[in-house]
């Protein structure tokens, strides 16, 4: 697999400099600036390129833009509301100029109004370092007792709902703060991000739209951008839900291989594809991952590889974010299919052949804890991660492998 490694932009605390010294082949990033709906300009692609391709002091880092990660789809879009009809001419002509620029993997998702949601975003773990973790019963106190969405309650288990109370009630007003800032996170340098009261008119934009509801607009939405991607030479690939379970009261259309295969039938055509995020996807334990891969192979496009680990076996479930080949899922196994998915993409003349993978959400260690980096994208523990795999897809490749 081709070894990439996200990276935020000039903010970025981690540079474009330490990926290189990582090893990694190319860069992973988006144009995080940009409103959701605009278009990416081909000026601004430009731009971008020209971070990743100098260093500060104008030297070359030898690395090139390959994966957009994300070109975001609108909420618009996602209800099919109000501009949407703008919003997806200017997502076909936004994977136009990247095409033009020699960009051919484009990662999206379909979550509703938040990305991805985490409790914590430096929760202790017991070597001393510092992960994501997504408690149950915490987001369950902001749900109940901080955002006050109605209906709440009902989204839960009742030992979920009381165990919240006891947490709210025990919380600091600056824990409780933290809470709802932890869970309405935005990326560095983007342009959302939600107070409270926005967060519930957002919510509120979903009532009576069902899980089918939904899965049918993207579908719309595919319909539309797909065939473009297809014609461009452009691989889009949707990211799983994060975590993989309703919350908010949101639907959550893209959890599990029923809903990739309903979602790549419904529009069957080579362009669209899967982001397989072993993290977003270990986080139910109804998931299988290694024969997830074998049902999906052909139309993964691009591997987010890290680990989970579950405090319980129930969906959903509270989770922190373990070592790469520390979690629940096992690493090995979705790597050796991953590897022989390339073996056939080869013997079949596929350009694809490589898939592009990145270590995700490393955990903070060593010097990480003082950088401040974006949370879950520390220097030392992706590079940790990375090694890791790294050591794992040279064992299962050394001509030595298949005597074990």
């Amino acid at each position: 697999m081709r070894q990439t490694w996200r990276w935020f932009g000039p903010k970025d605390k981690v540079s474009v400099e330490d990926a290189r010294q990582a090893g990694v082949e190319g860069i992973v990033t988006a144009l995080h600036h940009v409103p959701t709906g605009d278009v990416w300009r081909p000026e601004e692609i430009e731009k971008r390129q020209r971070e990743v391709a100098f260093l500060p002091d104008g030297s070359m880092s030898g690395l090139r833009w390959e994966v957009v990660e994300s070109l975001p789809v609108s909420e618009a879009i996602k209800t099919q509301t109000g501009h949407f009809k703008a919003h997806v001419e200017h997502y076909r002509r936004s994977l136009a100029n990247l095409a033009a620029a020699g960009i051919e993997v484009v990662c999206y998702n379909f979550m509703p109004v938040l990305d991805w949601t985490r409790t914590d975003l430096a929760w202790r773990v017991a070597h001393g370092g510092r992960a994501m973790r997504f408690d149950l019963p915490d987001f369950a106190a902001f749900d109940i007792h901080i955002l006050k969405r109605k209906g709440a309650a009902e989204s839960f288990p009742p030992h979920v709902v009381e165990e919240a109370a006891k947490r709210f009630a025990g919380m600091s007003e600056e824990r409780r703060k933290q809470l709802a800032s932890n869970v309405t996170a935005g990326l560095p340098g983007a342009v959302e991000s939600w107070s409270l009261p926005e967060l519930s008119e957002h919510l509120a934009t979903y009532d009576g739209i069902s899980p089918e509801r939904l899965r049918q607009n993207l579908i719309d939405f595919l319909s539309e951008v797909v065939p473009v991607a297809q014609e461009l030479g452009v691989r889009l690939c949707c990211h799983p839900d994060d975590p993989p379970f309703p919350l908010l009261g949101l639907p959550r259309i893209m959890s599990t291989e029923a809903d990739y295969r309903a979602v790549l039938e419904a529009v069957d055509i080579p362009a669209n594809g899967v982001t397989f995020c072993t993290g977003s996807l270990g986080a139910r334990p109804d998931n299988d991952l290694p024969a997830m891969v074998r049902a999906l192979a052909d139309r993964i496009h691009f591997v987010h590889l890290r680990n989970v680990r579950r405090d319980t076996e129930e969906v959903p479930c509270s989770f922190f974010e373990d070592e790469h080949l520390g979690g629940q899922t096992d690493m090995v196994a979705v790597v050796a299919e991953l590897l022989a998915e390339e073996k056939r993409r080869r013997a079949a003349g596929r350009a694809d052949a490589e898939i592009p993978m990145r270590p995700d959400h490393g955990q903070d260690i060593l010097d990480d804890l003082k950088r401040g980096a974006q949370p879950g994208y520390p220097a030392i523990g992706r590079l940790k991660g990375l090694a890791e795999l790294r050591g794992v897809m040279a064992a299962l490749g050394h001509p030595v492998a298949g005597r074990a």
